[in-house]
C-alpha cells in the first residue's frame, strides 16, 4: 500500500475524531458555562470578556466585527435564560470561586476621588462637643437626627430641632442658601449642594459629592434608602432582562435609553418610555413588594421590583466626574447588575467587577450582545455579584465611609477644627 492510499484512509479517521472532540467540548461548555480567566484588563474593560467568551466558544478569534453580527446575535439569544440566582451563585462557586476572584483583581490604590473620612486629627480639635442645627425645609431624613459619639472623644448633636440645639455651633443649609454675612460668635454656615453644578453660596464649609470640596457626601449610604421594601427575589424574570425607571425625561438620558432599550427585552416603570401601563403596574406585577412594611407607593418598592431583573439601566442626568447618584447604588443594593452611563471615574467609587460600564462598548448593539450573553450564562453573570459574596468591597468601602450616613461626625470634626462659633468671621 502506497503512501497516498494510507493518507486517504487516515484522513477520514482523523476528521471523525476531530469532529467528535469539537462537539464534545462545545456541548460541555454550554452545560457548565465557559470559564473566563480573570485578569486586570477584564475588570477595567468588561467588553474584553465577551471577546474572550466568543473566542473560547470557537466563534471568533479577533473580538467583535460587523461581519459576525448575525452569528453573535444568535449565540446571545438562543440559549435558555436561567432564572434562579442562587443556583447561578453555586455554579460560580464550583467553577471560579472566591480565591480565583481575589487573585484576578487589579491592585487597589486609594482613589484621589474619595476623601479620607478621618482627615481631622485629634490634636486639631478645639472643642469636644459640637451641635449642628439643620435649617429650613430639607429632604435630609429625620433618621439622621441623633447624638453621635465620634472619634477622639468628640460628641456631635445633629438635629432639626431648635429646642434641642438652641445654641448651635453650626447651621446647616441645603434647600436654602445661608446668610451672606456672619459675625464672630454666630454659628458657622454650612451649605450642601449634591447636584452636578456644585453651586456655592456664602458659607464657611461647603459639602458636595466631590472630593475637592470641604466635605464629601456620596450617595452610597442608607440615608437615601429610607422607607423601602428591601426584599430581594431569588428568581429573575426569564423573559425581560432590563429594568428602567425614570420620571424626569431629560433629553440626553432619553437619547441613551432610546438607543439601547429597543435592543433588549425591558420594562420601563417611570413616566419616560413607560411600556408597562403606568407606574402603578409595578405593584400589580410584583405584589410581594407590598409586604415587609415597605409602604404602598410604587416608589417605595423600587428595590424589590429591581431584584426581579438581571439588569438595571442606570443613566445619570449628566456625565460629570464623581457624580454617581442613588440610581446606581439602588441597583447594586437590589441584587441586579447595573448597566451604567454617567461619571467617567465611576470605577473608583464602586465594588470591583460590579457594573457594566456602557462607555466601554463601541456601540449599543455590542453592549446589547454582551448583556444577552450574560443573561444565558449563570457563571459569567454571577461574577458580577462575587464582590459581596467574597467580601471584596474595594473602593466601595471608602465610598460608603464618606457617604451622607457619616456626615454628622465628619462635619462636627470640621466645625471643631475651625473653633465653632468662636471662629473668626
Amino acid at each position: 500500500m502506497g503512501p497516498f492510499s494510507l493518507r486517504r484512509m487516515v484522513s477520514p479517521c482523523v476528521s471523525i475524531v476531530l469532529i467528535f472532540l469539537v462537539v464534545f467540548f462545545i456541548g460541555a461548555s454550554f452545560m457548565l458555562g465557559p470559564e473566563i480567566e480573570l485578569d486586570a484588563e477584564s475588570f477595567v474593560n468588561p467588553a474584553r470578556s465577551v471577546a474572550v467568551w466568543f473566542e473560547k466558544e470557537g466563534e471568533f478569534s479577533n473580538g467583535l466585527t460587523d461581519e459576525d453580527e448575525s452569528g453573535r446575535r444568535s449565540i446571545a439569544t438562543t440559549e435558555p435564560s436561567f432564572t434562579n440566582i442562587v443556583e447561578a451563585f453555586h455554579k460560580w462557586d464550583g467553577q471560579v470561586g472566591c480565591k480565583a476572584f481575589r487573585q484576578g483583581l487589579p491592585p487597589l490604590n486609594r482613589s484621589v476621588h474619595l476623601q479620607d473620612p478621618n482627615s481631622v486629627k485629634c490634636s486639631e480639635l478645639k472643642q469636644l462637643h459640637v451641635s449642628v442645627l439643620v435649617k429650613e425645609y430639607t429632604w435630609i431624613p429625620d433618621a439622621l437626627d441623633n447624638l453621635y459619639a465620634c472619634n477622639c472623644g468628640l460628641t456631635c448633636l445633629w438635629t432639626k430641632s431648635l429646642v434641642l440645639a438652641d445654641n448651635p455651633d453650626a447651621n446647616f443649609y441645603e434647600m436654602y442658601k445661608p446668610p451672606q454675612k456672619r459675625r464672630t460668635g454666630d454659628p458657622l454656615r454650612v451649605y450642601m449642594d449634591l447636584e452636578p453644578a456644585r453651586t456655592r453660596a456664602s458659607q464657611d464649609l461647603f459639602v458636595s459629592y466631590h472630593a475637592g470640596d470641604n466635605l464629601q457626601a456620596t450617595y452610597a449610604g442608607t440615608a437615601f434608602h429610607m422607607n423601602r421594601n428591601h426584599y430581594i427575589s431569588t428568581q429573575k424574570n426569564p423573559d425581560v432582562l432590563v429594568y428602567w425607571s425614570s420620571s424626569r425625561c431629560l433629553k440626553d438620558r432619553q437619547d441613551i435609553a432610546r438607543r439601547f432599550l429597543p435592543l433588549v427585552p425591558y420594562h420601563s416603570f417611570g413616566k419616560c418610555l413607560n411600556n408597562v401601563g403606568g407606574r402603578d403596574s409595578l405593584l400589580e406585577m410584583y405584589p410581594r413588594c407590598l409586604e415587609n412594611g415597605g409602604g404602598s407607593s410604587w416608589f417605595q418598592s423600587l428595590h424589590c421590583a429591581m431584584s426581579h431583573y438581571k439588569f438595571v439601566l442606570a443613566i445619570e442626568n449628566t456625565l460629570t466626574e464623581s457624580y454617581v447618584t442613588e440610581k446606581l447604588f439602588y441597583a447594586l443594593d437590589s441584587g441586579a447588575v447595573p448597566i451604567y452611563f454617567g461619571a467617567p471615574n465611576v470605577l473608583d467609587l464602586v465594588p470591583p467587577k460590579s457594573i457594566i460600564l456602557g462607555s466601554n462598548y463601541s456601540s449599543m448593539e455590542e453592549l446589547a450582545i454582551y448583556v444577552k450573553m450574560l443573561a444565558v450564562n449563570p457563571v459569567l453573570y454571577a461574577e458580577y455579584h462575587a464582590w459581596r459574596r467574597c467580601g471584596v468591597s474595594g473602593q466601595y468601602y471608602h465610598t460608603r465611609a464618606v457617604s451622607l450616613d457619616t456626615l454628622p461626625c465628619r462635619l462636627c470634626a470640621a466645625v471643631s477644627r475651625l473653633g465653632g462659633k468662636n471662629a473668626q468671621a
